[in-house]
């Protein structure tokens, strides 16, 4: 079922536009995929706040934000933009989830199965998923805690799949020649510094990135250069089982901040200080198992 809905996400031809619904917050977006022979060619349009347009041809990404004429060009470093947000093996997942059919609905005019992931353990959530008929394509997700209420959803509210105009995928901004250009800062690293001594079952390492972050670039104004902005790195450490993810954020403790920990629909942050540092713990897993992974965070300095 993954490997068909993943094939879907990634072999089809759709344009949908999607809604993100986490506690009482709501973001709506729209999603154009084609593929081109083998190119994959995906634009995102962020419907709801800040205009902001992402265009992803293979692992290159330009992200297009208008009010600052900039653009922003970005390797792909996750595969997790819906509809191909599930990444695990089949294998892997029965052996710490039971699978069940839960019959058939409608979601966006399309039939689909629905597929309902039963967690064995509390460390995780479990998962409903509505996948097309015909096509194997996932058109809603919702995530369910220990009471198997929705906490938290993703689904299509129109979608076509099929004969899509390549015209979709082009750029809403026509002339952007003087636009500012820029690369993002980000980069795949080895962290070897920390030690992260535990996470649920299930879970594995699957990449570590520096960035660095502007603390406030918007108001350092649209001519500013980058030396005009307080910029500081951070460190973070992904963990997936393949159908959710917890990153630990790691950077130095040079601000102001209170330790503690909030939820957010699925999402269970929690932020503390760690010496010299402030460790921030993001996960789509229940509280203890932030509270506990974060808790077997050891600092190992060179």
């Amino acid at each position: 079922m993954f490997k068909r809905m993943q094939a879907a996400a990634q072999k089809y031809n759709y344009s949908g536009t999607f809604v993100y619904q986490q506690a009482n917050q709501m973001r709506t977006s729209r999603i154009t995929h084609l593929l081109e022979g083998k190119n994959e060619i995906e634009k995102l349009e962020i419907l709801d706040g800040n205009l902001r347009e992402y265009i992803r041809r293979n692992e290159e990404v330009t992200g297009y934000i208008p009010e600052e004429k900039t653009l922003l060009i970005e390797k792909r470093v996750t595969q997790d933009v819906f509809p191909a947000i599930f990444s695990a093996h089949p294998n892997d997942v029965a052996i710490y989830y039971n699978f069940r059919n839960s019959g058939e609905g409608r979601v966006a005019g399309f039939s689909c199965r629905s597929i309902l992931l039963e967690p064995k353990d509390d460390l995780r959530y479990g998962y409903r998923l509505c996948v097309e008929k015909a096509t194997g394509l996932l058109l809603r997700a919702q995530t369910l805690d220990q009471k198997n209420e929705v906490i938290e959803q993703i689904f299509f509210t129109q979608i076509e799949i099929g004969r899509i105009d390549r015209n979709r995928v082009k750029s809403s901004f026509g002339n952007v020649s003087d636009w500012r250009l820029e690369n993002a800062a980000m980069k795949l690293v080895s962290i070897t510094e920390w030690e992260v001594k535990w996470v649920p079952p299930g879970f594995k390492k699957i990449r570590e990135i520096k960035r660095l972050v502007s603390d406030n670039p918007a108001a350092a104004g649209e001519h500013a250069t980058k030396l005009a902005v307080a910029q500081r790195e951070i460190a973070q450490i992904v963990f997936s089982d393949g159908l959710a993810a917890i990153s630990v954020f790691i950077e130095p403790s040079t601000q102001s901040r209170t330790e503690g920990a909030r939820q957010q629909g699925a999402m269970n942050i929690l932020g503390k200080r760690q010496g010299d540092f402030w460790l921030t713990v993001v996960g789509e897993v229940p509280a203890k198992s932030v509270m506990q992974l974060a808790n077997s965070i050891e600092y190992k300095p060179k």
